[in-house]
């Protein structure tokens, strides 16, 4: 069964010449999706990008994170473990060549997820090797996804 996903890129970084020069125009754009509140992206700020916007490597990552995050609640629930709060801080490590070039080479997932108190730990570790399985976004990228995870239990270390 096939999906189609659509997006909408609108560049934003016309200065009034164009790219008339390599320095007349500005490396932004809208992912101006319709029906959804536009998200104001740049290049990479190491390429002269706006460090304060979302370039398409930090999407890249946070989709993959997100995707991840997604499946696990979803398994989490089928199997009866329940989760209080989740949340990911995850790195992607990417090389650039001489050419300018670049990719992702791997990237690690590194979610603190709080679960409730009395929870089977190691239950809630299994879900994650299941989830590469059946993740779009992790089936769809070349370089290897770990995940390092951290349960916190509802009431311990002063959670909720």
């Amino acid at each position: 069964m096939g999906h189609d996903f659509t997006s909408r890129i609108v560049w934003t970084g016309n200065r009034g010449e164009g790219t008339r020069t390599y320095r007349s125009y500005d490396r932004t754009w809208d992912i101006a999706v319709p029906g959804k509140a536009p998200v104001p992206c740049s290049n990479d700020p190491a390429l002269g990008g706006d460090p304060a916007k979302m370039n398409p490597e930090d999407l890249l990552l946070s989709s993959l994170a997100a995707c991840h995050m997604l499946w696990y609640l979803h398994y989490a629930s089928e199997a009866g473990i329940v989760v209080l709060g989740y949340r990911d801080q995850p790195v992607g490590q990417a090389e650039t060549l001489a050419s300018g070039a670049g990719r992702f080479v791997s990237a690690e997932l590194r979610p603190e997820i709080t679960v409730a108190a009395g929870t089977d730990l190691a239950a809630a570790e299994a879900i994650h090797a299941r989830i590469h399985a059946v993740c779009f976004i992790a089936r769809s990228v070349s370089f290897p996804v770990r995940h390092v995870a951290r349960y916190v239990e509802a009431g311990r270390d002063g959670q909720g």
